[in-house]
């Protein structure tokens, strides 16, 4: 059975600004690619957190039944808040430790729905570090923020 990625990444010009969204997902057996499929989008008026996340949800509900999944994003605030923060958020109400509202708390409990689904293993790289995947991710974050940019 193939292993299953999914490389996510955001993008924002201004911040709030049009942004875009991407992600790659791939299916390996071994180093070798099976199959893979882009997915992107974009809003016109947003922020690069809510892109970065937009696009671990949206590659996590692209899965048609549950799956064990290596999401691989360059968010440091995506994997942290997934894999730490979000238990703390929830215990409190999801208020921040400091007792302010969480920010994007509409995207954190739609991810993890979508997460609760999978076996997830999250997986930080540095972005633009010439990762492959991570700059195909990139760049279907730009082609999906290119529809709201004005010139």
């Amino acid at each position: 059975m193939p292993s299953l990625f999914a490389f996510t990444d955001g993008a924002c010009s201004g911040n709030p600004g049009p942004g875009g969204w991407g992600a790659l997902l791939q299916a390996r057996e071994g180093d070798a690619v099976v199959r893979e499929r882009e997915l992107k989008g974009g809003e016109g008026m947003t922020t690069n957190n809510r892109m970065e996340l937009l696009a671990a949800i949206n590659a996590l509900e692209a899965l048609e039944k549950p799956s064990e999944i290596t999401v691989v994003t360059d968010s440091a605030y995506v994997k942290g808040g997934i894999t730490e923060w979000i238990r703390n958020w929830k215990r409190r109400g999801w208020r921040t430790s400091g007792g302010d509202p969480v920010k994007n708390e509409d995207l954190w409990r739609r991810l993890e729905e979508a997460a609760s689904r999978h076996k997830v293993v999250w997986r930080w790289i540095k972005g633009h570090a010439g990762h492959a995947e991570n700059e195909r991710a990139d760049a279907l974050a730009r082609a999906g923020m290119a529809p709201f940019k004005t010139r």
